[in-house]
């Protein structure tokens, strides 16, 4: 039977909640001060992002097929794998679950938090900064970094045929190994969002929420890792159109 549009939105916010909860509360881990796990590093960081989606995958793959990024949700329905009328609904479903695990995260660490004197730091554990800031090309990494996540998984759907097409449907250990080489290949450059909900939504958080000496939310940057990934999605799917037109 066809899941209603509520249980759909139910399964993007609930998958989205708990990979961003993982996610962002690895960079706290090895970010703030007195954590056991500072110092861990990027090669810790990026396992747990991969294992993070799987997780998040797990959840929502047998009832959306795992979006749980509004950049997959747009360049799947530009590849017209998805419904656009969906698209708005799944997105909204996502920034909120997103939003909450911001704010899980913050009072799970708030004594580490309190702790904790650089606001940047404080920062890198809601949203992406980049290592050197240089807009244009930090734009086009997060541009290629999810031109490549996208343009994966509608190929690797391909082959499975399967009825909802997104992060599950290509399983969940493919997926999460996607994102870990994505994150240890191109992710130096601007900590890798591929994901508006997973920057714009704990961004928000980190803005509203009553964190001690938390400094600016960085919006000036924010359109980078928000737009970039819509891009290089959308370029997915045009390269994808293309690739079928040529084999069709």
């Amino acid at each position: 039977m066809e899941n209603s549009i509520f249980l759909k939105c139910l399964f993007e916010f609930l998958g989205t909640y708990v990979m961003i909860l993982l996610g962002a509360g690895v960079c706290a881990c090895t970010s703030l001060t007195g954590s056991k796990g500072k110092g861990g590093g990027w090669i810790v960081v990026t396992l747990a992002w991969g294992l993070a989606v799987m997780c998040g995958v797990l959840i929502a793959g047998p009832y959306t097929g795992a979006h749980l990024n509004p950049a997959v949700s747009i360049g799947l329905a530009a590849a017209g794998k998805f419904s656009w009328s969906l698209v708005a609904p799944y997105i909204v479903s996502q920034i909120l679950g997103a939003i909450l695990a911001a704010v899980t995260i913050y009072y799970f660490y708030k004594d580490h938090f309190d702790l904790t004197e650089d606001p940047q730091t404080k920062l890198g554990v809601f949203a992406t900064i980049p290592a050197i800031k240089n807009l244009k090309r930090n734009f086009l990494s997060e541009v290629i970094g999810t031109f490549v996540l996208v343009l994966v998984i509608l190929f690797m759907a391909e082959e499975g045929n399967t009825a909802e097409v997104g992060l599950g449907s290509i399983g969940a250990l493919p997926v999460s190994l996607l994102v870990m080489v994505i994150g240890m290949s191109l992710g130096g450059t601007t900590g890798y969002a591929i994901n508006p909900a997973r920057d714009f939504g704990p961004r928000l958080a980190h803005q509203l929420l009553p964190i001690k000496g938390k400094g600016s939310s960085g919006w000036r940057y924010a359109w980078v890792p928000f737009f970039g990934p819509i891009v290089g999605a959308l370029f997915a799917a045009l390269v994808y159109w293309a690739c079928c037109m040529c084999g069709a």
